[in-house]
């Protein structure tokens, strides 16, 4: 069989608490958000990018180089961070060779980048060192995090922290839901052992009433 192996750049996006999230609102309301954020990203193509699939609420993305594939994944952070009844969003990059197979890609490449990005937070992103450099070309900050060990991967990983998201003054997250709100419009409000909450609905408030502590523990 011909060498038919291709060098990408994989990005993993996902919605941060998306478990908490369907709890909270139902497996509709879920399913409706995981295809919208698939949606999203279909809009936010340049040329050289794909969308290889959809993984639950996550998205594949393939782009034909580190740049472009930071620049992809910051549209589409930016663009969730503009939807005022988003989650946060988590993304994980990196840049190697695939097996090509039609439209979808396979190899270690593919699984590293899934192990990288199941290592990132609510609005974190991170990155291997074959993507770093394009980071700072771009001059973003990027935090030297260390070496990491994934699981099924061989060799310890490096990684890198990409400074992508900037602050939003007046958005705080569900504890419930852990969807972002806008304090201005919040569903509901409630003080608990000397701390404020904010809400995405009344839903919220009820199961956060139910169990403050399921909400609270750090």
């Amino acid at each position: 069989m011909a060498n038919d192996l291709v060098t990408r750049t994989f990005s993993i996006v996902d919605l941060a608490g998306f478990t908490a999230l369907t709890e909270a609102h139902g497996d509709v309301e879920a399913a409706d958000l995981a295809v919208r954020f698939a949606d999203l990203a279909s809009e936010l193509l340049e040329p050289d990018d794909s969308v290889v699939k959809t993984l639950g609420d996550a998205v594949l993305l393939a782009s034909s180089g580190p740049r472009a594939g930071l620049e992809l994944v910051s549209r589409l952070l930016d663009r969730c961070q503009s939807l005022d009844d988003f989650p946060l969003v988590r993304a994980g990059l990196h840049h190697g060779p695939a097996a090509e197979r039609g439209t979808d890609y396979f190899g270690s490449s593919v699984n590293l980048t899934a192990r990288v990005a199941g290592q990132a937070s609510g609005s974190q992103v991170l990155v291997t060192d074959t993507v770093v450099a394009a980071a700072r070309d771009l001059g973003l900050k990027v935090v030297d995090l260390g070496h990491h060990e994934l699981r099924n991967v061989a060799e310890s990983t490096h990684l890198w922290e990409v400074a992508l998201v900037a602050h939003q003054a007046g958005l705080v997250i569900d504890p419930v839901c852990r969807m972002r709100v806008d304090t201005s419009q919040a569903g509901g409000w409630l003080r608990h052992d000397e701390a404020e909450f904010w809400f995405c609905s009344l839903t919220c408030v009820g199961r956060f009433l139910a169990s403050p502590s399921t909400y609270t523990q750090s």
